[in-house]
């Protein structure tokens, strides 16, 4: 099995990246593809070597921890690599860590593919486990801050948004700081938590446009 990858990612889609490990091209389902559009160089990508009758397919993340939060949701009943890859778009790891800790079924039922039968076994299912594996401490605050998601996820750069990797990868496209802060004034407002980093992008690139 394929533990990680290390190379430099070549082409990115919207749900995956293409890495060059000695002349060959892995492609990689990840959360947030964009987030490796600024990379330069060899990276190292974790992998999930997902393999099933018709498919053996990669997923790939930035961090031993985001790998090992995806292995975990995998052992939720009712939750399969692409609907445990949607959870990971659609809030930050941080995010859905302190959601299950805090049994917030609010911010979880908003997460992509997530009904509230499916947010309660995560919480019955991961609740302790995720302290188990070292989920916890860290990943579990913002700045030094811990995460409080008592409304039920965030609008704004609070927690579960995809702001921040989409706004890295917007700035590796060469819009400066400035810009995008003025992008994000216009859609602050209306970002929900369980928005992805590609939709942010695109609605971020149509307030640049409009100037």
């Amino acid at each position: 099995m394929i533990d990680y990858l290390k190379g430099p990612v070549v082409h990115v889609e919207t749900e995956y990246i293409v890495m060059d490990v000695r002349d060959v091209g892995y492609r990689v389902f990840t959360p947030n593809p964009y987030a490796f559009a600024k990379k330069e160089g060899a990276v190292t990508v974790y992998i999930h070597h997902h393999v099933r009758e018709d498919a053996v397919l990669l997923f790939g993340f930035p961090s031993r921890e985001e790998q090992t939060l995806f292995r975990k949701l995998l052992e939720v009943s009712g939750i399969g690599p692409r609907v445990a890859l949607g959870i990971l778009s659609g809030g930050r790891p941080e995010a859905v860590i302190a959601a299950i800790q805090q049994e917030n079924l609010a911010f979880l039922t908003k997460l992509p593919g997530i009904g509230k039968k499916t947010a309660q076994r995560m919480i019955l299912d991961l609740k302790d486990k995720l302290i188990g594996a070292g989920l916890d401490g860290g990943l579990l605050t913002a700045g030094g801050i811990p995460l409080d998601l008592s409304a039920g996820g965030a609008s704004g750069q609070g927690a579960g948004t995809a702001w921040p990797e989409a706004r890295e990868a917007l700035m590796a496209l060469g819009y400066t700081a400035a810009e995008l802060d003025r992008a994000w004034n216009g859609l602050q407002s209306s970002v929900q938590a369980e928005e992805s980093v590609d939709s942010l992008m695109k609605r971020a690139l149509q307030q640049l446009f409009k100037g």
